[in-house]
């Protein structure tokens, strides 16, 4: 079986699939001072809990972290026998190569999120992601990623007014009942959600326009169904379409003989 990883900024997900589908699916935050026996000890102690038997013998890594990368390839070499693939290494191949500037890095959650969704929906999409970060990736007609945008993520937002206006507090992120807030957490609250549709559907709006061709728009991310109420932002939203992703490379690299 595959352990698939995705560490974020904020989180890591650990995912096994058996071949055909994913079987089960356990979220930590990122931490880069974890050692690979606390990784497995959290791990085993999940699988061990909800009773899954899983001979996992391949690993697939994406992370936005580098410094946790160390200790997620000693997971799998000391505990799977295995060599994980990385995505974003030179080793790792990609079923389609991205269209940048020279010398520009691609993210790797960017990669896999770009894969998934040309594997599952085709090309011509806008891919938006709901993490530390909002990415828009933009997949063309032949599943190449092609450019995008990067703007502040909801938590990431709202974190940074608090420490920069001391009287506001935390707030927690939900659709108001009105736009006219009549308290502060209400006003914040506006703020938030209301910015944020008019932030993705001006940005997807205009990469439209640029592009020149018709797309459609595939949400992920653990908000994206949040800001998809009664307002039509997205085609689709995938809640596992990064792991959908390492899916799709680990086995492009299984084919090419990797």
């Amino acid at each position: 079986m595959l352990l698939c990883i995705d560490t974020g900024n904020t989180n890591t997900v650990f995912s096994i699939w058996n071949g055909s589908e994913i079987i089960a699916t356990w979220r930590t935050s990122t931490e880069h001072q974890r050692t690979a026996d606390q990784y497995y000890v959290w791990l085993s102690t999940l699988m061990n809990f909800q009773k899954i038997e899983a001979d996992i013998s391949e690993v697939i890594i994406s992370s936005t972290v580098p410094r946790v990368v160390f200790n997620l390839r000693v997971l799998a070499n000391r505990y799977f026998d295995c060599r994980p693939l990385v995505v974003g290494k030179p080793e790792c191949l990609l079923p389609h190569m991205p269209r940048v500037d020279e010398g520009t890095t691609v993210g790797p959650d960017r990669l896999v999120n770009s894969a998934g969704a040309f594997d599952k929906y085709g090309g011509d999409l806008i891919v938006v992601d709901f993490g530390t970060a909002t990415t828009f990736d933009v997949v063309a007609q032949d599943g190449a990623y092609v450019g995008g945008v990067i703007s502040p993520g909801v938590n990431a937002s709202l974190e940074s007014l608090h420490h920069a206006a001391a009287a506001l507090p935390h707030v927690d992120v939900t659709m108001p009942q009105k736009v006219i807030g009549t308290n502060t957490v209400a006003c914040m609250q506006s703020g938030v959600f209301w910015g944020y549709i008019g932030l993705v559907r001006e940005t997807c709006n205009r990469i439209k326009d640029e592009y020149g061709r018709p797309m459609r728009v595939i949400a992920t991310g653990g908000l994206a169904p949040l800001f998809n109420q009664g307002h039509k932002l997205f085609d689709h939203f995938d809640e596992f379409l990064t792991i959908h992703g390492l899916v799709v490379i680990h086995n492009y690299n299984k084919d090419m003989g990797n």
